[in-house]
């Protein structure tokens, strides 16, 4: 029992007085924050903005938004209660600070650049909640955490993904609590049940009955772990489940093992097992009831006066994760979203996110596989273990999301945390490693880093690179123009943010001070979104929107500005399907670079290609020209189809009326 205690007292120190961390691991915690604030330009995926951030601005800005599907209120498949407990504190720190640092310092704080930074850097603090759970854990079970720090805040996961408002960010967040939850759970349980069989061993030894009663008092003094921490591990279930439902594949190997701590031993049997599902299901109705009430709330199907009046029903409440389930258990729907093969994950997305160490996952699973078919089972992992919890929440996931056909890399990149503690510290030497092996650790190493780093640039700041940028001068030009139409068309690129051009919402009824008029504000922005529609029908909207611009200018005197963006390597495309309309034109108004897009990957120009002219601001329609590319001048021309160019349509002075 006092070696109970000795050990407890030591724990409980050395989280007090933590490990001095390396210096290398706070540079790469700064770089971190340095990227955020820059900002990084590259975009994603659209769901980094709409499915969160762009919601919540709306609400809380009262503009104009783009909502999309998935906050329908007739089938709305996301909850509201979680983005808006991350995303609300930055937005309204903003909308709080804004009218003071306008006044007081001239800046605007409800620009595109603090827009994006702001709630990216309330994130990035966020983050370290991944960091803390990885070091609570390494230090709780003697592994070498500075190591496995260095090499998880060098991953491009964390520098660019867990810095972005994505849902799968947030499900990291509780996915790394949870297994910090789950990891303390199972030491302390370990460490009563030993000290209670090594006590009830002796108690059935004692010779006599004062032996036995000091034994006994002895053993009521050890703490009760059976249910530690059950409300607060519940708590994180549920809400990670209302989060992103996927959370169930994250959540059932921590949880798995929370309820199996010490089944087998002398002192815990089936009984604490059933007992220890069933307090774990009851602490968690309160929090589901509670976020199924603020959706119902949020998305209309519940009023104050329903519930003054209790005229509440079955159909007055909605349960965001099991609309989530339907929507997605209809292959019609996924189909809209795009079919993987079901080995993508495994093939192609870890390998992609983890490079060097998701291989090295794959081939030591390999391994594990084959020592499991022979019956070798003394050289794996034992079941009980935090190996064990480790290994399962890195398998269980990946191997659940494999089961849906619609696969995207940033779903699996919770997995980091379990993979960063099995297989961290096999990237650099220990003094019992030979020649050879340091030579390979030392190859392994610094191939992460240069790999994170390039992919760190990519995603960061080349990927869909040129939407950024070119939201920002819209902003500018549409609240330079305040009243002038504005339009914009975007194809195969993501769609532009609308929170970002703060435009004045037009749903929001306004009432005249002076004659007590109700009223609305016209929309005067419009964005079309086109995605990868082909280029004859695209100009079939670009006429319709152009000839009613039009009629406005010609019968209200409505002055408008409208643009076309397309990836500059379809440029071409763009000139040739312009060329059939000869009632207006296009115009080039600026190039955003660098601007990647697979939507519109270029083709590597021929040494005759006529449309690599440098310097080309002018789009030409009846002037050919061909061009002797010699290599250089080919790569330096495929290299500056890298970008996003903006076209400014206009009609033609001869046809105008």
């Amino acid at each position: 029992m006092n070696m109970f205690l000795k050990t407890e007292i030591l724990k409980a120190i050395s989280f007090r007085n933590p490990v001095k961390l390396p210096f290398s691991y706070w540079v790469l915690v700064f770089l971190r924050f340095v990227l955020t604030i820059l900002p990084q330009r590259g975009y994603i995926h659209p769901d980094e903005f709409f499915q969160n951030v762009e919601v919540i601005a709306g609400d809380l800005f009262a503009i104009d938004i783009s909502r999309t599907w998935e906050f329908n209120p007739k089938f709305p498949i996301r909850n509201i209660f979680i983005p808006k407990m991350i995303l609300c504190p930055p937005l309204y720190f903003i909308r709080l600070v804004n009218p003071y640092a306008k006044h007081y310092l001239n800046v605007d704080l409800k620009t595109p650049f603090y827009l994006v930074v702001i709630p990216r850097l309330f994130i990035c603090f966020l983050s370290l909640i991944n960091d803390y759970c990885l070091y609570r854990i390494c230090v709780l079970y003697g592994q070498n955490f500075r190591n496995r720090l260095k090499i998880f805040a060098s991953s491009y996961v964390v520098i660019v993904y867990c810095c972005r408002s994505f849902s799968n960010t947030f499900e990291m967040i509780f996915f790394s609590i949870l297994l910090l939850i789950v990891a303390e759970c199972m030491s302390l349980s370990d460490k009563v049940i030993y000290h209670n069989e090594f006590l009830k061993e002796k108690y059935e030894q004692a010779a006599t009955a004062v032996e036995k009663v000091k034994i006994f008092k002895l053993s009521t003094h050890l703490p009760s772990h059976s249910l530690n921490k059950v409300i607060v591990l519940s708590t994180v279930v549920v809400i990670g489940i209302f989060n992103r439902p996927t959370f169930v594949g994250f959540a059932f190997p921590p949880v798995f093992f929370w309820l199996h701590r010490g089944l087998g031993s002398k002192v815990v049997g089936f009984k604490d097992f059933h007992y220890r599902i069933f307090t774990f299901m009851l602490c968690g109705v309160p929090t589901a009831l509670l976020l199924i009430l603020v959706d119902s709330g949020y998305y209309g199907y519940i009023t104050m006066a329903d519930v003054e009046s209790l005229k509440v029903s079955w159909d007055s409440w909605v349960v965001t994760p099991l609309n989530f389930l339907r929507y997605n258990s209809d292959m019609r729907n996924l189909t809209q979203h795009g079919l993987h093969p079901r080995w993508l994950h495994l093939a192609v997305n870890v390998p992609l996110l983890f490079n060097v160490l998701g291989i090295l996952a794959v081939v030591t699973l390999a391994i594990h596989t084959y020592r499991f078919v022979r019956g070798q089972y003394s050289k794996l992992p034992r079941i009980q273990s935090i190996t064990g919890l480790m290994l399962f929440s890195l398998v269980i996931p990946i191997a659940v999301l494999s089961l849906f056909p619609h696969q995207e890399a940033r779903f699996i990149i919770p997995v980091l945390i379990p993979l960063i503690y099995l297989f961290g510290n096999h990237l650099h030497t220990n003094e019992s490693d030979g020649p050879k092996t340091r030579r390979f650790k030392t190859t392994f190493r610094y191939t992460w880093y240069a790999l994170n780093a390039l992919l760190t640039i990519f995603f960061g700041f080349i990927h869909q690179g040129g939407i950024y940028p070119f939201a920002n001068s819209l902003f500018h030009e549409i609240k330079n123009n305040y009243g002038v139409h504005t339009h914009v068309i975007t194809t195969h690129s993501y769609s532009i943010p609308t929170f970002l051009l703060q435009l004045e919402s037009t749903t929001k009824v306004y009432k005249d001070k002076k004659t007590g008029h109700k009223y609305r504000v016209a929309p005067t922005t419009f964005l079309y979104k086109y995605g990868s529609m082909p280029m004859q029908h695209l100009f079939v909207k670009v006429d319709d929107v152009l000839t009613n611009a039009e009629m406005l200018l010609h019968d209200y005197k409505k002055k408008y500005r409208f643009y076309v963006a397309s990836p500059c390597s379809l440029d071409q495309d763009i000139r040739m399907a312009a060329a059939k309309y000869h009632y207006f034109e296009l115009r080039e108004e600026i190039s955003y670079y660098p601007h990647f897009c697979t939507e519109a990957f270029p083709k590597f120009p021929s040494s005759h290609d006529q449309f690599c002219i440098e310097n080309n601001s002018k789009v030409r329609t009846n002037e050919s020209r061909a061009v002797d590319l010699n290599m250089l001048q080919r790569i330096s021309c495929f290299l500056k189809k890298f970008c996003l160019r903006i076209y400014r349509v206009e009609p033609n002075t001869k046809y105008r009326i």
